[in-house]
């Protein structure tokens, strides 16, 4: 069953909020095949992606980096940088999104 994120903008097989405080927030999310977090980027807080099952593919713009990550590996997006995520050729994949220190915002931008 697939759940909503971010305020119903985009669908993942899986949500689990493992931690939330005003400044920082965990969360563990599932890819179905095909699924995706949408362009985007967060006014205050860094993203530190954890893949656990993969290949995952983190994309960011200005300046253009694609990160693939296999279980195990991370990486991480400074706020104010715009990034999509996905699974390696729309596979499925799961990973940790270790998110601040701020407060979260998602704000979501055209292709």
């Amino acid at each position: 069953m697939a759940v909503s994120d971010s305020h119903s903008l985009y669908r993942v097989e899986n949500r689990e909020m493992v931690a939330e405080t005003q400044d920082l927030r965990l969360v563990v999310l599932t890819l179905a095949p095909g699924q995706e977090v949408p362009w985007h980027w967060h006014s205050a807080v860094s993203d530190h992606f954890i893949c656990l099952e993969g290949p995952m593919v983190v994309e960011t713009r200005a300046p253009r980096e694609v990160f693939e990550l296999a279980p195990g590996q991370r990486c991480t997006v400074p706020a104010r940088r715009a990034h999509h995520v996905s699974g390696k050729a729309g596979g499925r994949c799961k990973f940790a999104i270790l998110q601040g220190i701020g407060t979260y915002d998602f704000n979501p931008i055209g292709t």
